[in-house]
């Protein structure tokens, strides 16, 4: 039977690896440098299965409080843990994600971020969240305080979160023979809303697009990807006002065809959407608006 690896070994040490970004900074000062440096000693430490040199990176008076609640006081008793933990599994590597780092007082240091143990036969790894307290004595940094917390690995639904009431199935008001549906629903880890569109025709249903709608850390901003039966793609970006959304969109259609638009997403109530397209050009060349489509939620 195959074991999980407990998260009481996930190793979240303060000082396990600075942000490669501070490592190698011009301007990294003395004391993050020492740090780094007693890192790499942990590292080595950890991947040679040497219980008593990983031990030895806390204070003899240390604890360690892994995301059970599990409390391991004391250099010694951490030491009899670790060894269990190597002989029990082999070849395991760690990964520390840090997300910051800060120097409260002289000799103290705070860290606060994430941890991971990869196992060698490439099975997902152990995640947990880490708040550390290292202390400085007699010139080396040591920890003094571990607490771990579950991490089910990152999710950036607190920023997709404004858009949780699309979830579900829309419909255009009929019009004529052709009717608009989409359907909205969150990936799995939530890291992702996706939308399907499709067209219906009398009595059949055609996939038109698929739409992976994400937030972008580094822009600061949801944008999306649109996907569409015949080949077309495209992206969009994303902002909101009051209770409008825009979504500034340039796509290649299947044909080399380049198109551009902006399309106000006007929520009238919780089961109501008024949506129309303006700024259009195609390939290039000034388009008119498109008439304003209200969509109903499908209870």
């Amino acid at each position: 039977m195959k074991h999980r690896i407990p998260s009481t070994f996930l190793l979240p040490v303060a000082f396990l690896c600075l942000a490669t970004s501070h490592a190698r900074a011009a301007d990294t000062d003395a004391e993050e440098a020492a740090i780094f440096k007693a890192a790499e000693g942990f590292v080595e430490s950890f991947h040679r299965g040497d219980a008593k040199a990983v031990a030895a990176c806390w204070t003899t008076d240390g604890d360690y409080v892994d995301d059970r609640g599990k409390r391991f006081a004391g250099r010694e008793a951490i030491e009899k843990n670790f060894a269990q933990f190597f002989a029990a599994n082999k070849g395991l590597k760690i990964r520390i994600d840090m997300a910051s780092l800060r120097f409260p007082a002289d000799g103290v240091a705070l860290e606060d971020g994430t941890s991971a143990v990869l196992a060698p036969d490439g099975s997902a790894p152990s995640r947990a969240r880490y708040s550390n307290v290292l202390v400085k004595k007699d010139g080396q940094w040591l920890l003094s305080s571990v607490r771990e917390s579950p991490d089910d690995g990152p999710s950036q639904y607190e920023f997709l979160s404004d858009l949780e009431w699309a979830i579900g199935e829309w419909m255009e008001d009929p019009t004529g023979a052709e009717v608009g549906h989409i359907s909205f629903s969150w990936a799995p880890g939530q890291n992702f809303i996706v939308a399907t569109r499709t067209m219906d025709f009398k009595d059949v249903s055609l996939l038109q697009s698929t739409q992976w709608i994400a937030w972008d850390p580094a822009a600061k901003t949801i944008r999306s990807w649109n996907f569409h039966a015949d080949g077309g793609f495209g992206e969009s970006t994303w902002s909101k006002d009051g209770e409008t959304w825009s979504t500034k969109s340039e796509a290649v259609l299947a044909d080399g065809t380049k198109v551009a638009s902006t399309t106000m997403i006007t929520q009238v109530d919780a089961d109501t959407v008024k949506t129309k397209a303006t700024n259009q050009t195609l390939n290039g060349k000034p388009m008119p608006d498109t008439a304003e489509v209200t969509m109903k939620r499908i209870r």
